[in-house]
């Protein structure tokens, strides 16, 4: 619509067709969503789900848990993790979206979750690629929709009002990290970010449950 209104408006500057205000009753702004980040009691109630082996729950659960042990590591690079990118127990991978390489320390939680669900037969450390099939795309993009359809139903059981879905991983390690006092440096470089602006804004788009507490023991002074 923002497009639409800058062509109209454009049209209007070199004459072709008169100001008629056909947008004064459309929102062509960019509205803020509330981001919200899971707690660490929602990623221990998760782990502690009793799941049935093999299931689709089980394997949503753990490509998010295995998200969150890496750092909050998007999902489309998960599902494109190859075995060859664990060396000397260093994963590295390169961030589809930005092309950054990072390099995560493996960690005995993220090798459970790796043993448990790969492949001898594949090349991908994950079963949501099968590399003997053609239009490596559209295979992750058909897992995607299945794991958060997943997703949804493993919030609800454990109580949660608002979806589950696989970036609340990431926003969620951003949030823990903050709330327990790990520099801001350290966040943006866990995350990726190219720079310490980008984190704040990043973390600045998330809940206000710590605004909310400041602000509540403000007032609480009144009464002291």
């Amino acid at each position: 619509m923002r497009n639409l209104r800058a062509i109209y408006n454009r049209a209007v500057e070199l004459g072709l067709t008169d100001q008629n205000i056909p947008f004064r009753h459309v929102y062509t702004g960019i509205a803020k969503t509330m981001k919200r980040a899971v707690t660490i009691d929602t990623i221990k109630a998760l782990r502690n789900l009793a799941l049935r082996r093999n299931s689709p729950g089980e394997l949503a659960r753990d490509i998010f848990l295995f998200s969150f042990y890496t750092r909050g590591m998007a999902i489309i690079d998960v599902a494109f993790l190859r075995k060859s990118d664990l060396q000397n127990g260093i994963l590295t991978y390169r961030r589809k979206k930005t092309g950054q390489q990072l390099s995560v320390k493996w960690e005995p939680q993220m090798a459970a979750l790796a043993a448990l669900h790969c492949r001898n037969d594949s090349e991908f450390m994950f079963p949501l690629i099968d590399s003997g099939l053609p239009d490596y795309r559209k295979q992750y993009i058909n897992a995607y929709n299945k794991l958060n359809r997943q997703l949804k139903k493993l919030g609800k059981m454990i109580g949660l009002t608002d979806a589950l879905t696989f970036h609340r991983s990431r926003h969620g390690w951003a949030s823990i990290a903050r709330d327990n006092n790990v520099p801001l440096s350290i966040i943006c470089e866990g995350m990726g970010h190219d720079s310490e602006k980008t984190t704040r804004i990043y973390l600045a788009a998330l809940d206000n449950a710590m605004v909310d507490k400041a602000n509540c023991d403000i007032i609480g002074l009144l009464d002291k």
